[in-house]
């Protein structure tokens, strides 16, 4: 679908500016002309425009109060940010990029990657000091070729103790050596307070390399009472592994999995169309009825758009599962299509949701990128530098016109990761894969266990910054 259909703007006169930037044929263009793009695209296409009374039509008097407003500001991202609504609570996710080939190598799953994944948290007493947890360890990365497992831990890099300040540091170089260490409950489990983070001589030396990752991350089919129950654990909505995933649900499907646990606990998101094909793959009762709806600003209402279950794609058939129930599995990472995938489905009465683990982030809106081109699509984009946006463009709602609340959604059955026993991914001993299963057999009841107390910090290592969204392809 192409949502950004050419119009014409009225157009204005560029002054000068001694600030430069250098382009693909190494010919400097200046910064004006990109803060002119920077407006007009934002203008055009952005979700909050009429929040933003810089950005209405009638804004201007004149094209010399127009090249004011631009040179006004220094550089084009800085007028980007300007532009961007209530950016604390509503508008936490657009963003601008100077390199539009690396976000459309990262839409494709491309990425600079060790192939680690990591957690962080307070030592116990402490408000200083940190340790990290490898969370997930990417399939056939460098990382899966040192035999890295999920779960290790690691208080130091390069030995240099980590704090909270420094994580960000230690950790974005290309070249680092984890020191790790291990989980000492000292014999009191149920006792939070007297765990200690004990340094170990073991280390490993890493080196990120240009990685493409497969989201399709972990399929396994676990017996639970009898029935088949499938696990499918995946990373991101990355358009190009549709087939991928659907030759994964062939598994499930040829397995006659009376149950399935989606595992989407990492998932930031991606695109709209991925998401609606996996919500077709976990039903099939519902096909040609709505799966979601795209809600534009007032001045692209034309463009508002219905996405629905569907049994097919690019001439494939799509594996689907007939289910009653879903188990979701999230985190505060599961983002935007992740969140789409839940809302959207249970607008449906004959689908039971169960979401596991903890509250997700809070996203209801879809992005696409802005080039500067006439009618703001790759097609023509200018090729004297490589800007781009990914604004929000549009918000998105379920059939029942209900859309993911700011805070995120709530999840049925709460769960904390627990950092003294992370667990196996897709073992049946996982403490959230363990909840699902619990569930299961037990015809919906569990027993809560315990929550640990350690404070998590708030991820400042943004693995893929091109993916934490919902994108229309």
């Amino acid at each position: 679908m192409n949502i950004i259909k050419k119009i014409t703007l009225l157009f204005f006169v560029a002054c000068l500016c001694t600030a430069c930037f250098e382009d693909l044929d190494d010919t400097p263009i200046s910064s004006y002309d990109i803060k002119d793009f920077v407006w007009k695209g934002m203008n055009y296409a952005y979700l909050y425009k009429e929040n933003k009374p810089d950005l209405a039509d009638d804004r201007f008097s004149s094209t010399s109060d127009y090249s004011s407003y631009l040179s006004a500001y220094e550089t084009p991202e800085i007028l980007f940010e300007n532009l961007i609504y209530d950016r604390e609570n509503t508008d936490r996710f657009s963003w601008i990029t100077d390199d539009y080939i690396a976000l459309e190598e990262s839409f494709n799953g491309v990425r600079t990657s060790n192939g680690l994944e990591f957690d962080f948290y307070y030592e116990p007493g402490s408000t200083s000091n940190v340790f990290g947890i490898i969370r997930l360890v990417l399939n056939n990365s460098p990382a899966a070729s040192q035999g890295l497992q999920r779960g290790q831990i690691f208080n130091a890099v390069n030995g240099v103790a980590l704090t909270e300040n420094n994580i960000n540091t230690l950790l974005s170089q290309n070249n680092y050596t984890l020191n790790f260490a291990t989980y000492n409950d000292n014999n009191t489990p149920s006792d939070d307070s007297d765990d200690t983070i004990d340094t170990t001589n073991e280390t490993a030396t890493l080196s990120k390399v240009a990685f493409t990752e497969n989201p399709v991350h972990k399929t396994e089919i676990l017996q639970v009472n009898n029935q088949n129950v499938g696990y499918l654990m995946y990373n991101g909505f990355t358009a190009d592994f549709n087939t991928q995933l659907n030759n994964a649900f062939a598994t499930l499907l040829n397995n006659n999995v009376q149950n399935l646990v989606l595992d989407l606990r990492y998932n930031p998101g991606g695109s709209v169309n991925t998401a609606t094909l996996l919500g077709s793959m976990i039903t099939g009762q519902f096909n040609g009825e709505t799966f979601a709806k795209l809600i534009y600003n007032n001045d692209l209402q034309s463009s508002n758009t219905e996405y629905q279950f569907t049994d097919s794609f690019d001439g494939n058939s799509i594996n689907s599962l007939n289910l009653q129930k879903v188990y979701i599995l999230t985190t505060g990472t599961s983002a935007s299509a992740s969140e789409m995938v839940i809302n959207s489905l249970k607008a449906y009465s004959q689908l039971e949701v169960i979401q596991i683990g903890l509250q997700t982030t809070g996203k209801s809106q879809a992005s696409i990128t802005i080039y500067d081109s006439p009618d703001f699509t790759r097609s023509g984009a200018n090729s004297l530098h490589t800007y781009a946006m990914q604004p929000l463009v549009a918000k998105t709602v379920n059939k029942l016109d209900v859309s993911v609340p700011n805070e995120g959604l709530t999840p049925t059955i709460e769960i904390n990761e627990d950092p003294s026993n992370y667990g196996v991914l897709g073992d049946a001993s996982e403490p959230l894969l363990a909840a699902a299963l619990q569930h299961i057999s037990q015809n919906g009841r569990f027993s809560q266990t315990k929550t640990n107390h350690f404070n998590k910090i708030k991820n400042k290592i943004d693995y893929n910054p091109f993916e934490n969204g919902m994108y229309l392809d």
